[in-house]
C-alpha cells in the first residue's frame, strides 16, 4: 500500500470494517431480542404521562433564536480558544489578530441585530 492511494484504500478499509461490526451489532440485536408486542407497549410514552388529545403543540419562535445565539457563542468559543493558544507562535502575530477582531465584528454585529429587534427580552 505505498503510493497516495494506499492511504485512501486504507481509510476505506477501515471504514468498511467499522460498518460491518456496526451491522454487524445491529443485526445480532435484531435476531436474539425477544418480541412481544401489545397494546400497552405500542402506544406512545412521554414522561410518564398517558398520551391524551392530538400530537400537535405549539412552541415558542424565541426558543429557537435563544438556540441560534447559543450555537453563536459555541462556535464563537470553538474559534477563539484555539486561536488563543497560536496568537503567541512565530509568523501569527498582527495578521491572526485583525482576522480575530474581524470575526468578533461580525459576532458583535449579529448581538447588536438582535438586542435592536428585541429577541433578546424575556417576555
Amino acid at each position: 500500500m505505498d503510493g497516495y492511494f494506499g492511504s485512501y484504500v486504507l481509510v476505506a478499509a477501515l471504514l468498511a470494517i467499522g460498518v460491518a461490526i456496526v451491522a454487524g451489532a445491529l443485526t445480532a440485536n435484531r435476531l436474539l431480542r425477544p418480541s412481544r408486542p401489545t397494546p400497552d407497549k405500542l402506544t406512545t410514552y412521554e414522561c410518564g404521562v398517558d398520551p391524551v388529545g392530538e400530537g400537535w403543540a405549539q412552541s415558542q419562535v424565541r426558543y429557537y433564536v435563544f438556540t441560534y445565539l447559543y450555537v453563536v457563542f459555541a462556535v464563537d468559543a470553538v474559534f477563539l480558544f484555539p486561536w488563543a493558544t497560536v496568537f503567541d507562535a512565530p509568523g501569527y502575530g498582527l495578521t491572526t489578530l485583525v482576522e480575530m477582531f474581524v470575526f468578533l465584528g461580525f459576532i458583535a454585529l449579529g448581538i447588536v441585530y438582535a438586542w435592536r429587534k428585541r429577541v433578546l427580552t424575556w417576555t
